[in-house]
C-alpha cells in the first residue's frame, strides 16, 4: 500500500509541476533573429568588421540540404545561407580562401587585410549531411571543466564556422537531477553522496560513479545553470540543434532508503564504489524519467533530441531479448510520454566497447523497441572501429559516421587520416550504409592536434574524398601564409607516419608521464607502443627547423614547430629511459648517474619548451579552476579536481591514473620529474649500497607524494615565457646529434 500511495504522490507532483515553471526560454528565432545573431557572430570573428559584410538569411535549404553562398555586391562581401550556422562556414570560407585568415584553438593567425577583397564570382557550397554532431560526454571535463561563457562564445563560433549544427549540451544538469530528487522528498544532505565533483560530472551523469571529488557546492550549480541557459540561447539562435540529456536509470545512493520496494540493481565502473541503478521494469522508472524531461525542459527548453546511454562501459545483468528491449522502451517512453517529438540520440559506443556481449541478437533487442525514425546512433569511433558495417548499418536506425580521435585529451601527434579522408563520403555512398545522415567531432579532449580536425572537418561541404596532398598544401599554406616546400614535406611525412596510427588508442604516452620503474611499462593508462618509426618525425623535424627563418613569423607555425619538437623529445625518453635502466641492471653507478641526469634534463628542457605557449600551461587549467570557486573552501576543491584528474584521476590506487596525462609546462616541472627524481634517487642510493631497490616502499612514498600533490596549492605560470622558435633551435642543437 505504501508503494502505491507514493506512485500516486508522484504522479500528482508531475502533473502538478508541469502546469508551473519557467515559460522564458527561448527556443525559436525568427529568421530575422538569426541573421542577427549570425552578423553579431562576423563581428566577434573580424573584429568589428561586420559593416563590410552583407549577411543574409533565407530560412530555406535547397532540397532539404543547408548551404551558402559568397559573393559581393555594391562594395562589400555578401554571407548567404539558410541559417547562422552556414552564414558563418560562408564566413569562414571567404576568410581562408580569400584573406589569409586562420582560426583554430592552437596557432592562429587572424589579423585581416585593412581592405577585405571582394569575391570575384559567387562561390555555393551544398552539405550533404543532415546532421553535424560535436562533442563527446568526456570532452565537458578533459577540457571544459573551467569554461566560462567567453571561452564557450568562442567554441560556439568555431563550431558554427565550420558547419557544426548539432552540439551536445550538458551543461548545467545537476540543476535538473536536483530538481527531479527534490521533488521525490531526497534532502540536500542525501544528496551530497550522489553529486560528484566538478572535474568528474560527466561519468557521474553517466551512471559511473557517485559523489567522487564532492561535494559539490550549490553555488556551482547555480553557476552551470545560467551558464547552461547562455550556451543554448547562443546555439539556438544560430540554428544550431542542442542535444540534452534523458534519464537512464542513475538514482541517488539513498533511493532504497526512500524507496525500499523499489528494485534496483548495483553497477560498478572502475574501481569506484558501486552505483545505484533503477530497474527499468519499475513503474518508478518512467515516472522519473517524465518528471527529468519536465524538469528539464521548464529549465532549458527543449528542440527534442535527447542523449542517453544505457550500460555505459558496464554490462547488463542479462542477455535476455524481452529485458533488453523492456529497457530501450522504457527510456525512450519516459521521454515520449513528456514530448512525443523526442528523437533518441545514443551513442554506440557500447557496442564496440563491450563487442563481446553485444552480438547481433543482443543489439538488434536493444534497438528493436523503438521507431527508427525516433532514435540516432552515434557511431562514435568510425575511423578505426566502425560499428555500422558490422550491425547492417544499425538495423534501419539513422546514425552519423564520427571521429573520435583524442582520449582523455592527450598532447600527442596521433590520426586516422585516410580514414578521415576517405571514409565519410564512401559510407554516404556506399547503399549498404542504410540511414547515415551525418558526420561528428566525438573526440574526448580537444585543443590538440589541429590538423586532424581541420582534416575532417573539410568533409562537412563536400560530398567526395579528400585529396590528401592538396588538403596538405592548402590548409598548411594558409596557416603558414606560404607555401613553404619544407614545411609541407614535414607535414607529409607526418601524415603517412603520426597520422595512421592503427596501432594504438589515440596514440603512444611517453615513459615521462609514466609512474616510474624500469620494466617496459608503467602501468595505469599509460601506452608506450610506438605507432610510427621515431626516425621518420626526426626527419619532419629538421624540415620544420629548416623552414624557421622563412615561417616564424606565423603563430601556427610557431606552435607547430613547439608541437612536433616536444613529441620527438617525448619519443626519445624511452631510448634514454632504456640506457638508465641499463646502467643499474650492470650496477654501473657512475653511468647510471650519468644517464640519471639527462634523463631528468629531458623534463627541465620540456617544460621550458612548453612554457613558450599558453596552450601548453598548467596553470591556466588551474587557475581557472580556481576562478569558479566564490569562497577559498570552493577555490581548494575545484582545485583538487583539477589536479586530480590529470594525474591519479581516481584514488591512490586507481588503475586509470595518468589517463589525462598532459604534456605540460608544469606538469613535466612540477609532477613528472618529482616522481622520476625521487625514483631515480632511491635507485642511486640503492647501487650505492649494493642492495635492491625496494620497489614496494618506492610505490607506497610515490602514491603519497602524489596524493599530497592532489591536494598542494603550489602556484605555476598562466602566461608564455621566453620565444618558441629560440627554444625550438636550441633544442635541436642540443639533441639532434644524440637522437640517432
Amino acid at each position: 500500500m505504501n508503494r502505491i500511495f507514493k506512485y500516486m504522490v508522484l504522479i500528482f507532483l508531475a502533473m502538478l509541476s508541469a502546469s508551473c515553471g519557467d515559460k522564458s526560454v527561448k527556443t525559436d528565432f525568427s529568421v530575422e533573429e538569426t541573421r542577427q545573431a549570425a552578423v553579431s557572430l562576423v563581428g566577434r570573428v573580424t573584429a568589428g568588421r561586420q559593416k563590410e559584410f552583407k549577411v543574409v538569411v533565407t530560412g530555406v535549404q535547397q532540397d532539404g540540404k543547408d548551404w551558402f553562398s559568397v559573393y559581393s555586391e555594391n562594395g562589400k562581401i555578401v554571407l548567404e545561407g539558410n541559417n547562422g550556422v552556414s552564414v558563418a562556414s560562408a564566413l569562414n570560407h571567404y576568410l581562408k580562401n580569400w584573406c589569409g585568415w586562420h582560426y583554430t584553438w592552437c596557432g592562429k593567425d587572424t589579423v585581416l587585410p585593412e581592405v577585405l577583397p571582394l569575391p570575384e564570382e559567387k562561390v555555393t557550397k551544398v552539405s550533404p549531411y543532415k546532421y553535424r554532431y560535436c562533442l563527446n560526454y568526456c570532452t565537458f571535463n578533459y577540457t571544459m571543466s573551467w569554461w566560462d561563457f567567453e571561452r564557450w562564445q568562442q567554441e560556439i563560433d568555431f563550431m558554427a564556422l565550420n558547419g557544426i549544427n548539432m552540439p551536445l549540451a550538458v551543461t548545467g544538469q545537476n540543476s535538473v537531477w536536483q530538481r527531479v530528487y527534490r521533488r521525490l522528498g531526497f534532502t540536500d544532505v542525501q544528496l551530497e553522496s550522489f553529486f560528484s565533483g566538478p572535474a568528474y560530472f560527466n561519468w557521474f551523469w553517466m551512471g559511473n560513479l557517485d559523489g567522487w571529488g564532492g561535494p559539490l557546492p550549490q553555488s556551482f550549480m547555480d553557476k552551470h545553470e545560467k551558464l547552461q541557459k547562455s550556451i543554448l540561447f547562443a546555439e539556438r539562435s544560430l540554428g544550431m540543434t542542442p542535444i540534452l540529456p534523458a534519464f537512464t536509470g542513475h538514482v541517488p545512493p539513498a533511493f532504497s532508503e526512500m524507496f525500499p520496494e523499489a528494485k534496483v540493481r548495483r553497477t560498478s565502473w572502475v574501481e569506484f564504489p558501486e552505483v545505484t541503478i533503477l530497474d527499468p521494469e519499475e513503474e518508478l522508472f518512467t515516472e522519473i524519467g517524465r518528471m527529468f524531461i519536465e524538469e528539464q525542459t521548464k529549465l532549458y527548453g527543449t528542440d527534442h533530441f535527447y542523449t542517453a546511454d544505457t550500460f555505459n562501459e558496464n554490462l547488463p545483468p542479462t542477455a535476455d531479448s524481452m529485458f533488453l528491449s523492456s529497457i530501450s522502451e522504457k527510456v525512450y517512453r519516459s521521454m515520449s510520454e513528456v514530448d512525443p517529438e523526442a528523437v533518441w540520440v545514443m551513442q554506440g559506443w557500447l557496442f564496440y566497447h563491450e563487442r563481446e556481449f553485444w552480438g547481433d541478437h543482443e543489439i538488434r533487442s536493444l534497438l528493436a523497441s523503438v521507431p527508427d525514425d525516433r532514435m540516432l546512433i552515434l557511431d562514435l569511433w568510425s575511423e578505426r572501429y566502425p560499428v555500422w558495417n558490422r550491425t547492417n548499418a544499425y538495423y534501419g536506425k539513422p546514425w552519423i559516421w564520427c571521429m573520435l580521435h583524442n582520449f582523455g585529451q592527450n598532447i600527442v601527434l596521433s590520426g586516422n587520416a585516410t580514414s578521415v579522408e576517405n571514409d565519410p563520403s564512401a559510407a554516404l555512398h556506399d547503399p549498404e550504409s542504410g540511414k547515415m545522415q551525418g558526420i561528428g567531432l566525438t573526440m574526448e579532449g580537444i585543443e590538440q592536434n589541429p590538423a586532424m580536425y581541420a582534416l575532417m572537418l573539410e568533409n562537412v561541404w563536400r560530398d567526395s574524398a579528400i585529396d590528401e596532398d592538396g588538403f596538405i598544401r592548402s590548409y598548411f599554406g594558409g596557416r603558414y601564409g606560404a607555401e613553404d616546400e619544407n614545411a609541407l614535406a614535414a607535414w607529409k611525412i607526418i601524415f603517412d607516419t603520426a597520422f595512421e596510427n592503427n596501432v594504438n588508442n589515440g596514440g603512444q604516452e611517453s615513459i615521462l608521464c609514466g609512474r616510474p620503474t624500469f620494466t617496459g611499462s608503467p602501468g595505469g593508462a599509460i601506452n608506450l607502443k610506438f605507432h610510427y618509426d621515431p626516425k621518420d618525425l626526426v626527419r619532419a623535424w629538421d624540415l620544420l627547423v629548416s623552414s624557421a627563418d622563412v615561417l616564424k613569423g606565423r603563430d601556427g607555425y610557431r606552435y607547430d614547430l613547439v608541437d612536433v619538437t616536444r613529441q620527438v623529445l617525448a619519443d626519445y625518453a624511452l631510448a634514454l629511459h632504456g640506457e638508465v635502466a641499463e646502467k643499474y641492471a650492470d650496477g654501473d653507478s657512475k653511468g647510471f648517474a650519468d644517464a640519471s641526469a639527462r634523463f631528468i634534463g629531458l623534463f627541465d628542457d620540456m617544460d621550458a619548451l612548453l612554457a613558450t605557449r599558453e596552450e601548453f600551461l598548467l596553470g591556466r587549467w588551474l587557475e581557472s579552476a580556481k576562478a569558479m570557486g566564490d569562497t577559498e573552501p570552493e577555490k581548494a576543491l575545484y582545485e583538487k579536481n583539477a589536479r586530480n584528474l590529470l594525474t591519479l584521476w581516481g584514488g591512490k590506487d586507481c588503475r586509470i591514473r595518468d589517463y589525462a596525462c598532459r604534456q605540460w609546462s608544469g606538469m613535466m616541472g612540477g609532477f613528472y620529474r618529482c616522481r622520476w627524481k625521487m625514483f631515480l634517487d632511491m635507485a642511486s642510493e640503492s647501487l650505492e649500497a649494493g642492495r635492491e631497490l625496494d620497489i614496494m616502499e618506492f610505490d607506497t612514498l610515490c602514491k603519497n607524494w602524489e596524493w599530497d600533490w592532489i591536494s598542494g596549492s603550489e602556484t605555476y605560470p598562466v602566461t608564455a615565457s621566453g620565444d618558441e622558435v629560440e627554444e625550438c633551435l636550441r633544442i635541436h642543437g642540443k639533441y639532434r646529434s644524440l637522437i640517432k
